[in-house]
């Protein structure tokens, strides 16, 4: 399956946007200090109280707390309870998880529910209800366990799972408490990318990742309320629309607008966030990401662990940039003065390092919980090779120094990761951390110290770094420093990506003709630009209108033709890949359903309406001014955008304004609106089908409904 263009930087938006809304990034402080266990709790904005809400009541529900629920409803939301419909489906799950207890006490309560609550609700919910009720009564006399019982439905523990669901659809819409759009964008992303693989009988390369990540079960839906039900009929094309973006049926679709009133947008939105997916897997997969983008720290330092005494002698003065961990041997003791070790009866007062003075590193002194740990041992000398690799790794040291002054500055900027924590910060017990360590914690971060020798740690953070200072310094524009630091690394680099360095070169020259020294830009182009050219004939039409610089103002030159993002992507998938850094699996999941995105709405022959909503637009918005050497032949794509394909983008695959190809075109003139929209509503087919039926009858629709139904 072919990839797509895609905007990594309006990703990485999305992404960060997704991580703040979840709570699962910290930038209160800089990530060069672990925050201590008695920093103040992150702030929660409205929507994610309204979310918390929500998954609190969730669990009650799934739980069969039904008391719970209830009470954290007439705190946060009880509008809800004004409708009877719920409130009946709660009393009901209620009356029936008191008699799920089997105590005489419980059935007393039970009958007292029905009295009281269960009762009088059924009589004004909705028409069936009080049928409902008089079923339900038969749960007294039939036992839980028969599954042959006519209220065995009623015992199953899946009606829990249900009116939870039910309850945070509900929910979600009154609060306006929707999921971050990215979660939303990926959801609805891999719908399609499923439905276009099975419609096309094609297989998927990431249905591993799809499978397990966009769960096949929905939360129920939200009923209208009855007075809903006589609101104006909604346009055929906005219900066709809802319908086939989230596989509804035509009613289905019809009451999901009615529960929103006719707002489409908010009704594609409920049907989105009924989705379900796998939470963990979807934190795990933007970690990654945001690790290989530099957006948060790489999370190789020590933990933050609460009783770990101060290390001898303070960190000195332009010793080392933290992050880094040389590979001498130092020993850590753990003040414990409260609990055992595992050994028996120990207590030390400090943490001490076998190495010189000037290998020193400095934990502040614990007072109470607080723990700044700095995890900052990187020698002063940087020509000293601290990993195991020969003379590679050498290199790699002295790029690392020459890199270091660019590089120190953006890694400051990095978030520290979080993870998802939200029911311990909202309940605000973050500062109620123990001063003493169980021998769990002890063990855990004892044998974390043993798995994770400092040399090993300075081995991988040293290729992230690597990486992304070179993304850095080219999103910078300084493509100079670029080569030489790539060429220091390895020699042979732009031998095998020879794109790469014509792009390069491309940004040295517009940044010399916006300087005025055109005597340089020309010295530039003569000795690299022309060359490389002359090895790729497909590179002349860029290395021309590269050359068309030179008539533009001087401060115009370097905007016009510098999309930097895009090829500072390149550089660093390319020079990862050399270094054995994967790119994430986000990436690959982005690429493959972006691309089946462009193929389905192909196939409809219409513009996604919801694109812009979910800032899909903005994912694909690729713009390559000058930089476009990628797009010139098949055999250099895959050399310098297997990683980004940002600047990749072939005019023979453009998509017309409204989304359809230009073969596509004749088709579609046959075809008047109307008449699609009544072939797709009176025989239920998808859009792409309704079109090639009315092509084959000259766009009338009734000979076409005639033919099907002859």
């Amino acid at each position: 399956m072919d990839s797509t263009p895609v905007n990594w930087e309006a990703l990485d938006r999305l992404i960060l946007d997704f991580a703040k809304s979840e709570n699962l990034i910290d930038d209160s402080a800089s990530t060069s200090i672990i925050s201590s266990p008695s920093s103040s709790p992150p702030s929660f904005s409205s929507s994610y109280q309204s979310r918390f809400i929500i998954r609190q009541i969730r669990r009650f529900l799934e739980s069969g707390d039904i008391d719970s629920s209830l009470h954290l409803l007439r705190s946060h939301a009880p509008f809800i309870l004004d409708d009877h419909r719920l409130l009946f489906r709660l009393q009901k799950q209620k009356f029936m998880e008191l008699l799920r207890r089997g105590t005489g006490e419980a059935r007393d309560s039970a009958i007292e529910c029905t009295r009281t609550a269960l009762a009088p609700c059924a009589l004004d919910a909705y028409p069936e209800a009080y049928e409902e009720f008089k079923h339900v009564l038969l749960a007294f006399i039939y036992d839980k366990d028969d599954q042959n019982s006519p209220v065995a439905n009623e015992w199953s523990e899946r009606r829990r799972f249900e009116i939870a669901g039910l309850m945070s659809s509900v929910l979600r819409a009154h609060l306006q408490a929707y999921d971050p759009v990215f979660s939303m964008t990926l959801r609805y992303l891999i719908s399609i990318h499923k439905g276009f693989c099975i419609r096309q009988g094609i297989s998927s390369p990431i249905s591993d990742l799809t499978e397990r990540l966009l769960l096949e079960e929905r939360d129920p839906p939200a009923v209208p309320q009855e007075s809903f039900y006589e609101a104006p009929p909604f346009d055929e094309v906005d219900i066709q629309a809802l319908a086939h973006a989230v596989e509804l049926t035509r009613q289905g679709a019809i009451d999901s607008l009615r529960f929103a009133k006719g707002d489409l947008f908010q009704a594609f939105q409920n049907e989105l966030c009924r989705m379900k997916v796998d939470v963990s897997m979807l934190d795990e997969l933007v970690r990654e990401y945001c690790v290989y983008r530099g957006i948060v720290d790489s999370g190789l330092a020590l933990p933050s662990v609460p009783g770990l005494k101060t290390l001898t002698e303070p960190l000195k003065v332009g010793q080392s940039e933290p992050g880094y961990c040389s590979s001498r041997n130092y020993s850590f003791e753990v003040d414990n003065t409260n609990s055992k070790h595992s050994d028996g009866e120990t207590s030390v007062s400090n943490a001490h390092m076998n190495g010189s003075p000037e290998d020193s590193v400095d934990v502040n002194s614990i007072q109470g919980t607080d723990v700044e740990l700095r995890y900052a041992c990187e020698s002063t000398n940087y020509s000293e090779d601290c990993s195991t690799s020969g003379s590679h790794q050498a290199g790699i040291s002295k790029v690392l120094q020459r890199n270091r002054n660019y590089t120190t500055g953006e890694r400051s900027k990095r978030k520290r990761w979080r993870g998802r924590q939200d029911d311990e910060d909202y309940k605000q017990d973050v500062n109620a951390t123990s001063t003493d360590l169980s021998r769990e914690q002890q063990n855990i971060f004892l044998q974390g110290l043993e798995k994770h020798p400092s040399a090993d740690i300075k081995s991988r953070d040293d290729k992230y770094e690597i990486v992304l200072g070179m993304k850095e310094l080219a999103g910078r524009g300084m493509a100079a420093e670029v080569v030489e630091e790539v060429t220091a690394l390895d020699p042979n680099f732009f031998l095998q990506n020879h794109i790469l360095l014509f792009q390069l070169k491309q940004v040295e020259f517009l940044k010399l003709v916006s300087s005025g020294d055109h005597s340089s830009a020309l010295r530039v182009a003569s000795s690299h630009l022309g060359p490389i050219a002359s090895r790729d004939p497909s590179l002349l039409k860029p290395l021309k209108e590269t050359l068309l610089a030179l008539l533009w103002p001087n401060e115009d030159a370097l905007g016009k033709g510098l999309p930097l993002h895009a090829l500072s992507t390149s550089l660093q998938f390319a020079i990862g890949r050399k270094l054995g850094v994967e790119e994430p699996q986000l990436m690959k999941l982005m690429r493959a359903t972006l691309h089946t995105h462009n193929e389905w709405f192909k196939l409809q022959m219409c513009k996604d309406r919801f694109d812009s909503l979910l800032r899909i637009d903005s994912l694909k918005d690729v713009n390559t001014p000058l930089i476009s050497a990628c797009s010139m032949s098949k055999s250099n794509v895959d050399s310098c955008t297997h990683g980004s394909s940002q600047v990749t983008i072939s005019s023979s695959t453009r998509v017309s304004e409204d989304g359809s190809s230009a073969t596509q075109e004749s088709s579609r003139d046959v075809c008047d609106e109307n008449a699609i929209l009544k072939v797709m509503e009176f025989l239920a087919l998808p859009r792409a089908d309704a079109i090639h039926l009315l092509a084959q009858y000259n766009g009338n629709a009734e000979t076409v409904i005639q033919q099907i139904f002859a």
